[in-house]
């Protein structure tokens, strides 16, 4: 298998475990090994991260934010995410080195890629906090935008289901799972994977994006190494 630089797109949500909400310690441990178990493989590894087992968009509602005000206050909880994240990372034994997009130098450093590629080069895993520093994108536009400034080989989209479906499979036993996509198949049977500026950025960059289920045993490094049981979305034909 070939030494990749990958870009992880985790969801706050994932640092939740079952509760959905607040940090898991068993949960942030769990994400953190098959992080790790990928970093020992060689791969470059630069991951973004959500906030919203912190702050989500209904508590945005009941508390009367305006949305810009409601998006600061999620890209701060990001940076809380990503701080507990690394720390998790270097007790495994993995060097880690957090970025962040808003001026908040004294706890994060400011990201620059240039100095992240080099981090990446050298070792370390990179964790990208703030989302793109700016209210009315998603994180996931900033796991894309991340992934091409970093010249990612592929931005890895983690989910709680095991790749892209033609409907919810949770409410649709019928929903039948995609091997591949293409991006723009995916905008036009509008699968709610990822934002239509992700997928462009994605597109015009020819990054690859793989769909795969994070809890499951190994998961980060099953993605890489195996065809089936993810969906992978490029420019080419969907099969």
């Amino acid at each position: 298998m070939s030494k990749q630089r990958i870009l992880l797109k985790l969801s706050g949500e994932s640092l939740a475990g079952s509760s959905g909400n607040g940090i898991s310690y068993e949960a942030c441990a769990s994400i953190a090994q098959r992080i790790v178990e990928v970093h020992r493989l060689g791969h470059e590894v630069a991951i973004v991260i959500g906030g919203g087992n912190i702050f989500r968009g209904r508590l945005a509602g009941q508390l009367a934010f305006e949305r810009v005000e409601a998006d600061k206050t999620g890209m701060v909880a990001t940076c809380v995410n990503g701080l507990i994240l690394a720390q998790m990372l270097r007790t495994l034994g993995a060097p880690s080195h957090v970025y962040g997009s808003m001026g908040i130098e004294t706890v994060i450093d400011r990201y620059h890629s240039e100095s992240a590629k080099k981090r990446l080069q050298s070792g370390e895993i990179v964790v990208l906090v703030g989302g793109t520093g700016n209210p009315f994108f998603t994180t996931d536009t900033a796991a894309a935008l991340r992934a091409c400034e970093l010249e990612a080989d592929t931005l890895l989209k983690a989910t709680k289901v095991d790749g892209v479906y033609s409907d919810d499979p949770e409410k649709n036993s019928s929903a039948t799972r995609y091997e591949t996509l293409t991006y723009d198949e995916c905008l036009q049977k509008n699968l709610e994977i990822m934002d239509q500026t992700a997928f462009a950025l994605c597109k015009t960059n020819s990054i690859p994006i793989q769909v795969f289920n994070l809890f499951e045993e190994g998961s980060i490094k099953k993605a890489l190494t195996e065809s089936k049981g993810s969906t992978l979305i490029t420019g080419g034909t969907c099969q």
